[in-house]
């Protein structure tokens, strides 16, 4: 069940800093998918770097390791992502401009 906050407010009563609070909350959002993105990528360019340049089998194991933990991270980082997004849109609804 959702919870509709803001709900009992009408439209002219939302002042500036109300606004400003849910874009620095979608921000909050993007600052937190690109820094899965940014851990995804950092697992994949080891992951590589483990498998171009080690011949030992263990090492490239843990390339390998590397490199699904970074595809993992990148699928739970834009899951995040599209379900908070979704949430704030869907609980906001009125006061998006």
């Amino acid at each position: 069940m959702s919870q509709q906050f803001y709900q009992e407010f009408s439209q002219s009563e939302f002042i500036v800093r109300d606004r400003l609070a849910l874009h620095r909350t979608v921000l909050a959002n993007e600052r937190t998918l690109l820094a899965y993105v940014r851990t995804a990528m950092a697992f994949l360019i080891t992951g590589i770097g483990f498998l171009k340049f080690f011949d030992d089998i263990w090492v490239e194991i843990l390339g390998v390791i590397f490199c699904i933990s970074a595809v993992i991270t990148m699928a739970i980082g834009v899951t995040r992502y599209r379900f908070y997004n979704k949430k704030l849109k869907r609980d906001n609804r009125g006061i998006w401009q």
